[in-house]
């Protein structure tokens, strides 16, 4: 067996399109993805799942019905099941997201912005 990190600058600079998750490790049934956002996304929620936001590089703000968070490099913020929500950077925002694999960044609204499922970098 290899054993080789994973390095988070190396894999972020393959990526060159927004709003795109791509895969780089799996645990049990969790994908860890990276992604590149800027601007505003969709209202959306995860029915099933609660999903993990980790800021590698920037500022997000994540938006809720009722109130919204701020979360700069080196935080994090766990979005709880069924819970709408709406990320928006004003500027790029490099992040590593967690979730269990098959899930779709659109939930069940669907958009434009869905995109493919387990693509890997």
């Amino acid at each position: 067996m290899t054993y080789q990190a994973i390095n988070l600058a190396q894999k972020l600079a393959l990526i060159n399109e927004r709003w795109q998750p791509k895969v780089v490790a799996e645990m049990n049934d969790y994908q860890f993805k990276l992604v590149k956002l800027q601007g505003d996304f969709i209202w959306h929620d995860h029915k099933d799942t609660d999903e993990t936001f980790i800021v590698v590089d920037g500022v997000l703000r994540i938006d809720f019905r009722d109130g919204a968070v701020q979360l700069a490099a080196g935080e994090m913020f766990v979005v709880p099941r069924g819970v709408q929500h709406k990320p928006y950077a004003e500027r790029e925002v490099k992040l590593l997201l967690i979730e269990p694999r098959g899930v779709l960044n659109t939930g069940e609204t669907g958009s434009e912005r869905t995109a493919q499922n387990d693509v890997w970098i």
